[in-house]
């Protein structure tokens, strides 16, 4: 499931990324990793803030969209 159906309070574990190469690049510069928890700490219109080894940051739901996650 896409990162941006997460539900504020769950954690999550990063499993692919879709799009094209540079755009994986950048998730991954931000410390996206495959196989990284990934904790969605609230919501809001516009995007997400998460928490991702151990610092916060807000991400906007498309990219949000292109982080797919599982259990």
């Amino acid at each position: 499931m896409p990162l941006a159906m997460v539900m504020a309070g769950e954690t999550r574990t990063i499993c692919e990324f879709t799009g094209n190469e540079e755009m994986k690049r950048h998730l991954q510069d931000l410390g996206f990793t495959r196989g990284e928890k990934v904790r969605v700490m609230g919501e809001n219109p516009s995007g997400l803030i998460l928490m991702v080894k151990g610092v916060k940051l807000a991400l906007n739901r498309g990219l949000a969209n292109r982080i797919m996650v599982e259990d």
